[in-house]
């Protein structure tokens, strides 16, 4: 799959930024200030790029689920020809770029999604059940016999192990980005097997 190599815009450094910050410590407890500064611009600046902190973290929490299903599409497109084991393979590389590169995301999620409004809670649990489904159907083209509400549990499952990666320590004290990749596939790969036994 093809992955974009330009500088991020202002935009996409803010939304960056916004999501680091409001990780840290916290939705309520970031100013538009602090994150102005983040980018190197006036807190007012951010006016310019969104009307304030709530559409910041709606487009932090709606993209994302937007990004995680877009790109599954993508894989499922790009499968015509391989294995079933082959797709759910680049299903779980696709979940692990996102759970070690995203990492502030996944504590943003876990911590602000009831502050949005109803309309983008609404629309981010559309697109995260359309993402489940997508990998429901994927895990049972490998385990033909595995039974629908099964498969969806160990999707989930599956979603807890790999979304774990903010609790797995700073960056620099992971054993590396690739083998912990490759950690988080044999793990997610062996989660999937035992729904089958």
């Amino acid at each position: 799959m093809a992955t974009r190599t330009d500088a991020p815009t202002r935009r996409e450094q803010i939304l960056r930024e916004a999501a680091r910050l409001f990780a840290e410590r916290g939705f309520h407890g970031v100013g538009v200030d602090e994150i102005g500064a983040a980018v190197g611009i006036s807190g007012p600046g951010l006016y310019r790029h969104f009307p304030g902190k709530d559409a910041m973290l709606a487009e932090l929490l709606v993209g994302i689920s937007g990004r995680l299903l877009t790109g599954a599409k993508l894989r499922l497109a790009e499968a015509d020809g391989v294995s079933p084991e082959a797709f759910l393979d680049s299903l779980v590389e696709g979940h692990i770029d996102f759970a070690l590169d995203d990492r502030p995301l996944i504590t943003l999620h876990d911590r602000e999604l009831d502050r949005l409004r109803d309309s983008d809670r609404k629309l981010v649990r559309q697109l995260q059940r359309q993402y489940v489904e997508l990998w429901v159907e994927a895990l049972r083209a490998v385990y033909p016999g595995l039974a629908e509400p099964t498969a969806r549990s160990a999707v989930h499952s599956v979603f807890g192990l790999l979304n774990s990666t903010p609790h797995l320590g700073r960056p620099g004290s992971l054993p590396g980005r690739a083998a912990t990749a490759a950690l988080l596939h044999r793990m997610a790969r062996g989660a999937f097997a035992a729904a089958v036994e």
